[in-house]
């Protein structure tokens, strides 16, 4: 099967993830895409970001960083979730690596520049709720599990790493 190396990036703010309505896949996803030749995950997330959503955003790292430095390193996502996407001929995976992202900047006057309708979601509607409205139609579409999930440990990683930097 033919494999796709993807990046996601559960953008954190004030203890909610954004979320996007995937029309093609007809599901919740944080914001992401491929990794472009010759670009590394990270410049791949945060450039994915910046499109679809407007943001300007950092990595926050999913591990610890080792002390060597005879080679580089990149800021380790929070999980790699493998998913099957397409039917039939177009069938292949993508191998997602699903990175915490948080803005730079305040996000009020950020408007995502594509059509699909994003969402802000606290942690709370992530552990409660099983589905989300669609904007476009009202309809209540199912949250999947690795969004739920990932977004929760998103968001606590994020408010760890600020209790750290608040001491």
């Amino acid at each position: 099967m033919e494999r796709h190396f993807t990046v996601s990036g559960f953008v954190v703010d004030e203890g909610r993830t954004l979320l996007h309505w995937h029309p093609k896949l007809a599901i919740w996803l944080p914001p992401g895409g491929h990794i472009d030749p010759n670009e590394d995950p990270v410049q791949a997330v945060l450039r994915e970001v910046l499109e679809e959503t407007g943001m300007t955003t950092e990595v926050v790292p999913g591990g610890r960083s080792f002390s060597f430095t005879n080679v580089g390193q990149l800021p380790s996502p929070l999980s790699i979730i493998v998913a099957d996407v397409g039917e039939g001929d177009a069938m292949h995976q993508h191998i997602d690596l699903a990175y915490v992202v948080r803005p730079v900047a305040g996000v009020d006057d950020v408007e995502p520049e594509c059509d699909h309708g994003f969402v802000w979601v606290s942690e709370q509607q992530l552990r409660d709720c099983e589905t989300l409205p669609v904007a476009a139609t009202g309809a209540e579409t199912p949250l999947t599990d690795d969004v739920r999930e990932v977004g929760i440990e998103a968001i606590a990683l994020v408010r760890a790493a600020e209790r750290k930097t608040a001491v």
